[in-house]
């Protein structure tokens, strides 16, 4: 249903024909209900929980038989209509929960996947090779730390991802964002790893809004299992052996795009404090014209201490020069140590604890020198803190955000630019930078010169034209042609994989007309994120990158402006230092998971008036989210 649109209906249509060609006709379903029904006694159950309207919390456990929140006090059911006596209650908003137990029991149960779930041991790499997460640090550093866990081969690691997107868009309704929780195991090869068919579905968090910090509320269930799966195990037969086993399994990191990794390690990724690895110690300042926060100057303390750039006082910020060295990486403990006393957004009254934390101590202040909002529920499990990598860095969004910053810039396609006259602004208070100052004009209006970083109407044209003519291999990309507008010179409607062929192929080639000193600068990080998304990667490799995209993005802020250099371009620093610990980013990234939300969101929307509080097609329910 979900991979080719086909409809409820139309899948009635086709039952009912082959039933009545078909010489066994109790064989065939009649219906698309009859078929679920049938996949249901698979044993795969699904779990319905009841939950806040506004999201503060699941009836689950203790709490399974209250009638309002105790956070507050909304009725958990809709107030009965006349006329109603038949029906039972009908919840505000209802979450499913798929449980991962005997998902994973299935993988033993299957002679395709049971021998494979000991890849990851039986064809261990010792050499500095990295193909696969468990020839990184923190796989081999997990193993040391739990040899007991190492010893079984098929104990699971397992990587989680959660996404918001929107199912279907209803006039009446309004938009509806659905928050889905995948986990996917890393025992298998590379060639099985982050398919499709090894995507769980944990848990679907219904909306109709953004979750925020309250997702860890809807995560309780898995936590649980996670829980069990890690201090008792689960009895699992092994079809491969022919024998059982106690199966037990453990959370490597979570996969998120950086506003859904604050949602998840309570680490807020905005403001001046917005990068992880950094936490207080960082130089970002704010730009009063931009009116944001910048990232300009805070890559040269990640230089070597000799290196020439420390000592400039003209081509970076004015008369300043570094002598810093990089910030400290936090370890797990210290992180708990700190973040263990806030609150946890399942406690009753965290909203105030937390207000209270932050006015109570005047040196230790939100925004200023942390960015912690709660304590995450993944700090439940008793090995968290000693993960390595906690929370990804997601490359796939990174890289966009990074190419069309780049991209717009360049091509200086208005209200996308990150070059306007806020930004020159800016630079005349930061740099020494003179030629690109804002000038009068003759109609005596403030104008901006042309930067050398530009590209004029005319080359614009030029590189409309050249995409606009290009072919691409068959699968290699999709049709980049239709992004061009020639005529006004700009280039639109990219998606998120144009931009990683773009940024990492074509990129050199589109602006080879700039100065040698901005095109070698767009070349050079061009190479790197191309160089990072490799298959394979050696230690070796990653040490020079990690090195490298320093004075790359040192020789980018030698010419752009220092409102280009928001977040998104201060992140590349660490990306090769995660590499070495989780291995190649292709297990690490969001594609593999927007593609499975895709699918996702063909399932919801090809069902027929779909209520997504309760996931039923009827006419009794008083939610207004109905597909």
């Amino acid at each position: 249903m979900a991979n080719w649109h086909v409809p409820q209906k139309g899948i009635d249509f086709f039952a009912q024909m082959l039933k009545n060609v078909c010489p066994f006709k109790k064989c065939f379903p009649e219906n698309c209900y009859q078929a679920t029904q049938l996949v249901s006694k698979l044993g795969l159950k699904v779990e319905k929980i009841d939950c806040c309207k506004k999201g503060c919390m699941l009836y689950y456990k203790d709490d399974s038989k209250l009638s309002e929140c105790k956070f507050c006090s909304a009725p958990r059911f809709f107030p009965r209509r006349i006329g109603m006596g038949k029906y039972k209650d009908v919840p505000a908003k209802r979450m499913f929960y798929f449980p991962i137990i005997p998902r994973l029991q299935r993988l033993y149960a299957s002679t395709g996947s049971a021998s494979e779930m000991r890849w990851h041991k039986e064809n261990k790499n010792n050499s500095n090779l990295l193909r696969h997460p468990s020839d990184g640090k923190a796989w081999k550093h997990f193993d040391e730390v739990y040899p007991e866990f190492a010893r079984e081969p098929r104990n699971v690691r397992l990587g989680l991802c959660s996404d918001g997107f929107t199912p279907y868009i209803q006039a009446s309704a309004g938009p509806y964002s659905c928050w889905p929780i995948v986990v996917t195991p890393y025992n298998l090869p590379p060639e099985m790893c982050m398919t499709k068919p090894y995507l769980f579905l944990a848990c679907l968090v219904p909306g109709p809004n953004n979750p925020k910090e309250k997702l860890d509320v809807y995560l309780q269930p898995l936590i649980d299992d996670l829980q069990q799966l890690w201090s008792n195990g689960i009895l699992t037969y092994d079809i491969s052996t022919k024998q059982n086993f106690i199966m037990k399994a453990c959370l490597m990191w979570t996969i998120n795009d950086f506003p859904a990794y604050g949602m998840l390690s309570g680490w807020g990724t905005q403001g001046r404090l917005a990068c992880p690895h950094c936490m207080g110690d960082t130089k970002a300042f704010y730009l009063k014209n931009s009116g944001k926060n910048t990232w300009f100057g805070c890559n040269r303390r990640f230089l070597a201490p000799d290196h020439p750039f420390r000592k400039s006082k003209r081509s970076f910020t004015k008369n300043e020069d570094e002598k810093k060295g990089p910030p400290h990486i936090s370890t797990g403990q210290e992180i708990w140590e700190v973040v263990s006393i806030f609150p946890k957004v399942t406690e009753v009254g965290w909203e105030k604890k937390l207000k209270e934390l932050n006015d109570s101590n005047k040196d230790y202040k939100y925004g200023v020198h942390h960015n912690w909002r709660k304590q995450s529920i993944f700090w439940d499990l008793p090995y968290w803190k000693d993960n390595l990598l906690r929370h990804n860095l997601d490359v796939m969004h990174i890289e966009k955000n990074f190419f069309d910053n780049i991209f717009y810039t360049v091509m200086n396609i208005t209200g996308k630019t990150k070059d306007n006259e806020k930004a020159r602004k800016d630079m005349a208070e930061c740099c020494f930078r003179g030629d690109l100052e804002m000038q009068a004009l003759s109609n005596g209006k403030m104008g901006k010169p042309k930067a050398g970083y530009t590209l004029t109407k005319s080359d614009a044209k030029l590189v409309c034209k050249w995409l606009k003519e290009l072919r691409m291999p068959d699968g290699y990309a999709s049709n980049l042609a239709r992004c061009a507008d020639v005529e006004k010179g700009v280039v639109h409607g990219m998606k998120s994989h144009d931009g990683h062929v773009f940024m990492e192929c074509l990129l050199p080639i589109a602006f080879r007309s700039l100065p040698d000193l901005v095109w070698k600068a767009l070349t050079e990080i061009s190479q790197f994120f191309k160089d990072l998304c490799s298959n394979t990667l050696t230690m070796d490799d990653l040490v020079k990158l990690d090195q490298n995209i320093a004075i790359i993005l040192c020789k980018l802020e030698r010419f752009f402006p220092p409102g280009f250099f928001d977040s998104m371009e201060h992140l590349p620093i660490h990306l090769a230092y995660e590499a070495m610990l989780g291995g190649p980013v292709h297990y690490r990234w969001m594609y593999p998971f927007e593609r499975f939300m895709g699918v996702s969101k063909r399932a919801v929307t090809n069902k027929t008036r779909t209520c997504l509080s309760c996931f039923k097609s009827h006419s009794i329910c008083h939610s207004r989210t109905v597909l």
